[in-house]
């Protein structure tokens, strides 16, 4: 599985529904270049970089993280450069660094997830690490001819959600913040829902990117959005 073009400065390596692994993007600047999200495994991070090197594009500079979820932050050992989480993420992970340093904890969440069981298959060691640098609202990167803005948001899926706005190339990344939230029984707020279609309507966008379906039109994703609330 290779890169996806999404525009000429903006790739993506598909989300593979198998495994429920994240779609991982590549922002490439003239200066430096950007992943969003971090991946579910050093596996995951290694097919990634492999299919960047296909392309003969460096390895990111900087890695942000859009929320805690395992599936999007469990690779984050295995990354290159600088990582970037907001504080409540570093939060989230601090809590399952300490969950894990029980042998047993891994074998627990294969017994919960099956996808989990998938990924991990064979594996009984997780290495979960915090962010290197961490921001609390908002914060932009220069990557030399497009621009990252990466913002905490209202989210109903998770209370740390990140997103990255790519002004340039008019593409807006939403992570998993339109789903529900898992670990409280899949409960929809719809009011959070309500707040973060707000945002997205704001947003001068073309593409909005989710991190586990096909990249989507600003109208089209709006428009199920509304039927769902």
């Amino acid at each position: 599985m290779g890169l996806n073009p999404l525009t000429n400065r903006i790739y993506f390596l598909e989300h593979d529904s198998e495994v429920d692994r994240p779609m991982l993007a590549y922002l490439k600047g003239d200066k430096f270049s950007l992943a969003v999200d971090a991946g579910y495994s050093a596996s995951h991070v290694r097919d990634f970089y492999r299919a960047i090197e296909e392309e003969q594009f460096n390895e990111p500079d900087f890695t942000v993280i859009t929320h805690w979820h395992y599936d999007h932050t469990f690779g984050m050992h295995a990354i290159n450069g600088i990582s970037i989480a907001h504080d409540k993420t570093n939060g989230f992970l601090k809590d399952q660094q300490e969950q894990a340093v029980d042998p047993g904890y891994i074998e627990i969440l294969k017994k919960e997830d099956v996808h989990f069981r998938k990924e991990y298959c064979g594996q009984d060691k997780l290495n979960i690490v915090l962010s290197d640098v961490s921001f609390s609202n908002q914060l932009t990167l220069d990557l030399g001819g497009i621009t990252a803005r990466i913002f905490h948001t209202v989210s109903p899926h998770s209370e740390d959600t990140v997103c990255v706005y790519v002004p340039e190339e008019k593409v807006l990344f939403l992570g998993d913040s339109t789903s529900e939230d898992f670990f409280n029984g899949g409960y929809m707020d719809k009011d959070k829902l309500k707040s973060l279609m707000c945002m997205i309507q704001t947003t001068d966008c073309k593409y909005c990117i989710l991190s586990h379906c096909e990249p989507l039109a600003k109208e089209d994703l709006l428009c199920y959005l509304e039927s769902i609330l």
